[in-house]
């Protein structure tokens, strides 16, 4: 097996996809400082499973995911994963290439995969078991697990030495057998509490089912008179229901013959009462009608008006239009004479415009002349224009030239001054450098002693720290137990409300009661609830009350009978009232005497506490029972006594009057009279212990205020002592650069002398250029003159051609002013003719408008004049309608009138009709009320029986008895069972049944808890053996790890010794491992006293052995001999050569040496800061020569 790849993306500095192949032998991945090559090693733990982030080198999981730079944005995820090959199936696995992979995301989520099925780490750490490999194996070395076997500390080394002594799946196989052994141990404690539980249980409940069977045994023969006495009130109550039935038929039929007479005169009542109403609607019909033809004459006579008045309005309209075609006439012939003069005006106006510019063309030749001469000499004065403007130009440049040397001259000069000052003020640096550096250094060791100080501090810290949190950890303890008692207490406190709450252990018809107690303010409340006493005398009162203790006390009669109703109508069963109106006490008790005998204790009535106003119910209960302290003294009472009185003992036993006792193993912790004062004890007890919690809270949280002290100080301390060591490295830092100062400063120097000479150079240069510039300056300024003279004169000549070029512009421009005004005139004129045509075109448009509405005009009178002859006509019709509808009205009253005295007389008979009803139906109603209440009677038995035997009358005929006829004597039976059942107190039936289930479970419990006690010497067999052979075995490989080491160490060291010590007095699994080195020339020593290289070697040594007796199939180490000397980096690099016959390295490097042993090499570098890349070694050779 060996490893063939590694594939990175998104982890570190590894922003892209990278893949680095390997094949056997030695590879190197090398690059400069800060490249991210170990990241690569980082990677390789990370895909193993390394769960501590500040093992790879960051604050939290989510940091091994590319951050992103100023050029790139963050991954999302980081993914690493490692293909082997195993063809020779050294992993257990059917595969011949196994890949293994991780993948964490920054919402948290993370997954491990085996060739690319989804897996957990367990699974991953399986795999690889004494294989080497894996986060905590020797197949990953870096400069971390070379510090743990440097280190002082025996017991770091120890993880290495398991995995290569093969035990790490023994001592995982030992960690999950003991974690079941705790399981087991833990299940025993909980099976202890059940069976301790359940043996409370067994001996009650086999009491309760011995007193449930007679019970049953009772009820089975009440059953039995109940239901034939039932059978025999049934018959006797049909009977009677039978002979009310006839007599209400015989009622029934009366009725029915009185009922269809009342119908018929109800009939014919109705008939004319509708009669009545639809004569009434006619009558309101026919006066609608009258009246809707009255409004429509008023309708019609409006509208003749309106028609009127139009007719009068388009009379008057055609006069007006008449009036407007005379008008538009006279107005078109005035326009037509206005047309015709503007048109003579357009004629005159053009003739004159024509002549006017036939004499402009003359005076338009001799500007046209003038202007071209003018042009002529504007241009030849342009050009000497121009070059003055060149020459002036010149004369510019060559004065910003001299000014120009003058400048850099000066600036040259002063250049020079300041380099001089410069050069004073650097010697003066150099001065002030070197006194620097000395304050400084001086500075630099106060540090030193500073941090010191700080560190001892710091452990004094330390050890408060430790002490605090083992006061913290018994205190969690103490604070554990009592959460444990106060949950305890609550759980048994709401089990027990709970049970109050819910009236358990009362009768079901108890219960129906007490859930009417909100409804109903008359209930009181049960016996139980209203007493209490000492524990001491709870048995005895509660076996002198007996069944009574479920009675039920309310405030009246009224409210128990309404209770009682309450109950049957529900099918509740039965239960006792005691109403205070009417329960009393029974005096005083007769034998007071008894009540001063030995072991007396007094009357039950005396012993219970109550409220003054349940005070007589209470002596009615409990005033003739004597409480004595034992069944001795009961019966010597008794027997004194001549058996007269009611005796209860504190143990239970009952002697009543007559001599008969009850008694024996009584046993009941769960009673209704002690349960108030349980429910009372576990509020105080749950208070208690609520109490020692808040105690013990209170307690960490002062020891948890001053440990977070101490932290907060180990954290400012440790906060002063990194303040310190930054300060120091500011100090050291600002030390550096002081000499670097100074040896800046001395280089200036030397180099501004240079510069001073140069500039004087320069200056000498610029003052020859300016006496150059300023004769050139002269010489233009002589050409200039002459040309100025020129351009005045050809300026003279120009101004004379202007003014006659303006003289003939003006007389061009009069004639063309003449030419335009008569062009104008005539625009004006044709506009005014324009205008008046289209006048004359709107006035004809609208004297055809006028004909066309006159026309129209006479057309609509005609019309209007017709419709108000039609108008007439429907007036008249309209007129005798409305006399028709009158008189109809008036003869449909007087028949109203009459059929309404005929119905008058049909409803008095029917009156007396429905007086002879009432009577029947009042006698048909006794005798559905004698029928309801016997049905009542028969239905209250049926129900009684449904609900006591859940029988119908049917089911109840298959239990009759013939021989039981004697009500009386059954009922006296009945009361004597009933007496008899209610004498034996509260049954549980369930409890034959409960009785049978706590017993079996008993029992499984009690195999349960042999097969626990057999698992866990099964457990601590194995665990023993796993002992021993991991003892054995690591003591074998640990004497043969020893063997090879000093072998290596002399190869490497070429000669000396070394050996490995197992810690004394320590068990052989736990024991810290030991070091001692002799390298040559040297005495034997502890490690801890080597040089810095010798100890490395020492710690590579060590890896080599283990590698040679237990080969990993690939290692990867990184910068393991970092710390070595050239000629030892040679030997290490010639002695993994002598490894890979066995196993595959990959070794992360930046020594030549290593780098010269390697078969193949990778090269890692950062071409864009922050992001690692995988390039040629020839691409980063230069770099590692920089870095060297």
């Amino acid at each position: 097996m060996y490893l063939k790849s590694i594939e990175i993306q998104g982890f570190k500095s590894f922003a892209n996809r990278i893949l680095f192949e390997f094949h056997n032998g030695v590879t190197g991945i090398v690059g400069p400082n800060g490249s991210g090559k170990s990241n690569v090693a980082d990677a390789m733990r990370w895909v193993l499973g390394e769960q501590s982030a500040k093992s790879l080198r960051g604050g939290s999981m989510q940091d091994v995911i590319f951050a992103g730079t100023e050029m790139r944005r963050p991954q999302g995820f980081a993914y690493v994963a490692i293909t082997l090959d195993n063809t020779d199936h050294v992993l257990p696995i059917d595969f011949d290439e196994v890949t293994v992979s991780r993948r964490l995301y920054r919402s948290g989520e993370s997954e491990y995969k085996i060739n690319g099925s989804a897996c957990r780490l367990k699974d991953i750490n399986e795999l690889f078991y004494d294989t080497g490999i894996g986060k905590e194996g020797y197949s990953i070395i870096g400069q971390g697990q070379i510090e743990r076997i440097l280190s002082g500390r025996p017991e770091e080394r120890r993880e290495l030495f398991d995995e290569a002594a093969g035990i790490v799946k023994f001592k995982r196989r030992k960690a999950e057998a003991q974690k079941k052994l705790d399981d087991e141990q833990q299940n025993l404690v909980r099976i202890n509490d059940i069976l301790a539980e359940l043996e409370h249980r067994v001996g009650p409940l086999k009491i309760q089912a011995e007193k449930a069977k007679e019970y049953l045994e009772l009820r089975d023969h009440l059953k039995k008179l109940d239901i034939n006495l039932f059978l025999l009130e049934t018959k006797s109550l049909r009977e009677q229901l039978t002979e009310s039935l006839d007599r209400a038929k015989i009622v029934q039929n009366d009725l029915d013959t009185v009922r269809r007479e009342s119908e018929e005169k109800k009939g014919a009542h109705e008939q004319l009462t509708v009669l009545v109403e639809e004569l009434d609607a006619a009558i309101r019909e026919a006066d609608e009608a009258a009246a809707a033809a009255e409004l429509e004459i008023q309708t019609l006579t409006g509208k003749k008006g309106v028609l009127g008045e139009k007719i009068n309005s388009e009379k008057a309209g055609a006069e007006h239009v008449n009036e407007r075609l005379q008008a538009i006439a006279e107005d078109i012939a005035r326009k037509e004479d206005q047309k015709k003069t503007a048109e003579e005006q357009i004629e005159e106006w053009m003739k004159r415009a024509e002549e006017a510019r036939e004499k402009g063309e003359d005076s338009a030749g001799i500007l046209t002349q003038t202007r071209r001469e003018a042009a002529e000499k504007e241009t030849e004065i342009g050009r000497i224009r121009d070059a003055i403007m060149a020459s002036l130009e010149k004369k510019s440049g060559i004065a910003a030239d001299i000014e120009k040397y003058r400048t850099q001259y000066e600036e040259t000069d002063a250049r020079r001054a300041e380099l001089v000052g410069n050069q004073m003020r650097l010697e003066s640096d150099m001065t002030a450098g070197n006194e620097e550096i000395d304050a400084k250094k001086a500075e630099l060791a106060r540090k030193d002693a500073a941090i010191s100080s700080l560190r001892a501090e710091s452990e004094k810290i330390r050890e408060r720290i430790a002490q605090e949190e083992q006061a913290i950890a018994s205190a969690n303890d103490a604070l554990s137990e009592a959460q444990r008692n106060y949950h305890i207490a609550q759980t048994r406190l709401e089990s027990l409300r709970n049970l109050a709450e819910r009236y358990e252990g009362y009768g079901n018809s108890i219960r129906r009661v007490m859930e009417q107690k909100s409804r109903i303010p008359g209930i009181k409340g049960v016996v139980a609830d209203l007493i209490s006493t000492d524990r001491r005398y709870e048995t005895a009162i509660e076996t002198a009350l007996g069944g009574t203790i479920q009675n039920i006390v309310t405030d009246n009669e009224d409210t128990a009978k309404r209770l009682i109703n309450f109950l049957k109508q529900n099918r509740a069963g039965r239960a006792t009232f005691l109403p205070e109106t009417s329960m009393k006490g029974r005096g005083e008790f007769p034998q007071k005497s008894a009540l001063s005998e030995e072991g007396v204790l007094g009357l039950a009535s005396d012993l219970v506490k109550t409220e003054q106003e349940f005070r007589g119910i209470m002596d009615y209960l409990l005033g003739r029972t004597v409480v004595a302290d034992t069944i001795d003294h009961a019966i010597a009472l008794n027997r004194k006594y001549h058996y007269a009185l009611r005796i209860v003992t504190l143990e239970g036993e009952l002697l009543n009057a007559g001599g008969s006792l009850t008694g024996g193993a009584f046993k009941n912790n769960s009673n209704l009279l002690g349960r108030k004062r349980e429910i009372d004890e576990l509020g105080e007890q749950k208070d208690r212990a609520l109490e020692e919690v808040e105690k013990n809270q209170s307690e960490i949280l002062r020891i948890e205020e001053k440990h977070m002290a101490d932290q907060r100080l180990r954290s400012e301390n440790n906060d002063a002592i990194q303040k310190a060591l930054l300060d120091r490295s500011q100090v050291e830092m600002e030390l550096q650069q002081a000499e670097r100062r100074r040896d800046e400063s001395r280089e200036n120097a030397d180099n501004l002398s240079a510069q001073i000479e140069q500039a004087k150079a320069r200056m000498t240069e610029l003052k020859a250029q300016r006496s150059q510039a300023e004769e050139d300056l002269e010489r233009i300024e002589n050409d200039n003159a002459d040309m100025a003279e020129r351009s005045s004169d050809l300026t003279d000549e120009l101004e004379e051609l202007r003014a006659k070029m303006a003289e003939a512009e003006e007389a061009q421009a009069n004639v063309n002013l003449e030419v335009e005004g008569f062009r104008q005139k005539s625009g004006f004129a044709r506009e005014t003719k324009e205008r008046l045509e289209q006048e004359i075109r709107g006035l004809l448009e609208e004297t055809e408008e006028l004909h066309e509405r006159n026309n129209g005009r006479e057309d609509r009178i005609r019309e209007k004049e017709a419709e108000i002859r039609s108008i007439d006509l429907r007036i008249e019709e309209e007129t005798g309608k409305r006399d028709a509808e009158k008189q109809k009205a008036e003869q449909t009253r007087a028949r109203r009138a009459e059929e309404a005295a005929k119905s008058r007389a049909y409803f008095d008979e029917q009156e007396k009709l429905t007086e002879r009803m009432n009577l029947l139906d009042r006698d048909l109603v006794r005798l559905d009320n004698q029928k309801e209440k016997l049905e009542e009677k028969i239905e209250g038995r049926a129900e009684y029986i449904r609900s006591e035997y859940e029988l119908e009358y049917a089911g109840a005929e298959q239990f009759r008895d013939e021989s039981l006829d004697s009500v009386p004597d059954m009922k006296k039976e009945t009361a004597d069972l009933r007496s008899r059942i209610k004498g034996l107190g509260q049954v549980s039936v369930n409890a034959i049944e409960e009785y049978k289930e706590v017993s079996e479970r008993f029992e499984f419990m009690e195999k349960q808890h042999a097969d626990l006690e057999a698992s866990e010497a099964a457990l601590r067999r194995i665990i023993d053996e796993l002992d021993q052979g991991m003892k054995r075995q690591f003591t074998e490989k640990f004497q043969e790890i020893a063997r090879e080491f000093n072998t290596v160490f002399r190869e490497l060291f070429g000669g000396g010794s070394a050996a490995l010590k197992l810690e004394e007095g320590v068990d052989v699994l736990e024991a810290g491992i030991g070091i001692i080195s002799q390298p040559p020339g040297k005495k034997l020593q502890n490690m801890m006293q080597l040089s810095g290289g010798e100890k490395a070697l020492t710690a590579i040594a060590l890896l080599f052995a283990i590698q040679n007796l237990k080969p990993s199939p690939f290692c990867l180490l990184d910068e393991i001999e970092a710390a070595l000397d050239d000629s030892n980096v040679d030997r290490f690099a010639g002695y993994l050569h002598k490894l890979t016959e066995h196993t595959q390295f990959i070794v992360i490097t930046h020594r030549r040496g290593t780098m010269l042993g390697c078969d193949r090499l990778y090269g890692i570098t950062m071409q864009e800061k922050g992001v690692s890349t995988m390039v040629s070694v020839s691409l980063i050779e230069s770099d590692l020569e920089g870095g060297k």
